[in-house]
């Protein structure tokens, strides 16, 4: 067992220090990488969504992180006003352990 561990942190160390020579193996000519969405077919929110995502990565990370919650509140609303409805009682539960 102990062997099997050694040799995955014998490759992961390697990777770890293999990485910065990847990255540098295209040399100087190399063009930087550009990550862009297009938006020539959006238009109204999806557009104003993709232009944030191209314009700055960080705006776009925290509307993400802003948003999710948000929608996770109103759907887990939805759904509980939905069972409410169809008869699913989810506050006055009786235990069927005694």
């Amino acid at each position: 067992m102990f062997k099997g561990w050694k040799k995955l942190i014998g490759l992961v160390v390697f990777g770890i220090l293999a990485l910065p020579g990847i990255a540098i193996a295209a040399g100087e000519k190399a063009a930087p990488l550009v990550i862009v969405a297009d938006t020539r077919r959006f238009t109204g929110w999806e557009a104003w969504l993709t232009d944030l995502y191209n314009e700055s990565h960080l705006y776009f990370a925290l509307l993400t992180v802003v948003t999710i919650p948000i929608v996770g509140i109103i759907l887990g609303v939805l759904a509980d006003i939905v069972m409410s409805r169809i008869g699913i009682d989810l506050k006055h539960r009786d235990l069927a352990e005694h």
